[in-house]
């Protein structure tokens, strides 16, 4: 039997659909803006930042056809980014890099903005804005500067330019993202190894030319590190305990802890171990894709940014220009 158009509905059925509806926005729309103020810093998800992926003449490092649109488009980066985190406080470099210089501790929803900065105008900006954006890291990276103990206990110097301490956060980034959206079941139709292969462009103009170009050369990148550079000590747990308990709302922390669970879910067993965590099972991965399906209805099924980057490259294609993807602009220097 056909659907009923809402042309076709009584006066009366109208009234209570349009009731309904606004009852569940109010409902709703306090949770959403306090999700986009988390991740981007501001209530509507559209940051003074966000005009930048409305300025340029191309589509920038991927295009809207890309692995990397299809992937970072999905909520389920949410997953990803948590798993990242546990993730990188697996190596002691990049572990002693975010407890000397970050401010995850007092500012952890700020530092999110910045990551949720970067990684945002890098997949949809232009590349003028890729440009722009790489630069602003590059010079934050310049003062990320100190010392780690390696896993035999040596005391060596660190810096966050490093190609090889860039190496493990590149791929931390990209096994996480890539893994958290497999396992929570969002179609991927262009391919894991595409995913790979277009997202080291982004490293590209922070200074690393040698991320991974396959699945295969990820894991076998992941490998190396475990074996030669992963270990724990006490500041890796101190890390993790405040990864998995934020100083957020109780009603923000019931919703991210079922994300979190779903990180750690996606975790490789070793990892898991690594860090001090237990299992988790797949009832976590079933509940969190539950509720990011229900957070992507209320949010809509485009970001603001997807939105602005959309916008720019048809007003591209209007005036004739070459909105394709252009050749990967040269590393910041």
């Amino acid at each position: 039997m056909p659907a009923e158009s809402s042309s076709s509905r009584s006066p009366v059925a109208r009234v209570y659909v349009l009731t309904v509806s606004r009852f569940v926005t109010r409902l709703t729309q306090p949770l959403a803006n306090r999700f986009r103020e988390v991740v981007s810093g501001s209530k509507d998800g559209e940051p003074p930042w966000v005009d930048a992926i409305a300025r340029g003449a191309d589509a920038g490092l991927f295009g809207p056809d890309s692995a990397v649109w299809t992937v970072h488009g999905s909520v389920s980066t949410l997953v990803g980014g948590i798993r990242a985190l546990l993730l990188q406080a697996a190596h002691p470099a990049a572990l002693s890099g975010v407890a000397d210089h970050s401010r995850f501790e007092s500012d952890p929803l700020g530092r999110l903005a910045g990551t949720t900065r970067w990684l945002t105008i890098t997949t949809f900006g232009a590349t003028t804005a890729v440009a722009a954006e790489a630069a602003r890291v590059h010079g934050m990276h310049a003062r990320v500067t100190g010392t780690f103990a390696t896993k035999d206990g040596d005391s060596r110097p660190y810096a966050a330019r490093d190609p090889r301490f860039l190496l493990w956060v590149h791929c931390a980034f990209t096994d996480s993202f890539l893994k958290a959206h497999h396992r929570l079941g969002f179609p991927l139709p262009q391919g894991a190894d595409r995913y790979v292969s277009e997202w080291r462009r982004s490293a590209e103009p922070l200074g690393l030319r040698s991320a991974p170009a396959s699945v295969a050369e990820l894991e076998a990148a992941l490998q190396t590190f475990r074996e030669h550079d992963l270990v724990a000590t006490d500041v890796t747990r101190r890390v993790v305990g405040f990864i998995l308990a934020p100083p957020f709302s109780r009603a923000g922390l019931l919703f991210y802890r079922v994300l979190a669970n779903a990180a750690i879910a996606t975790l490789d067993e070793r990892d898991v171990r690594l860090l001090g965590l237990k299992p988790r099972r797949a009832i976590w991965l079933r509940l969190a894709r539950m509720l990011l399906d229900v957070l992507s209805v209320i949010l809509g099924r485009q970001s603001p940014s997807e939105r602005r980057a959309r916008q720019r490259i048809a007003a591209c294609d209007r005036a004739g220009g070459d909105a394709g993807v252009p050749a990967v602009p040269e590393s910041v220097r």
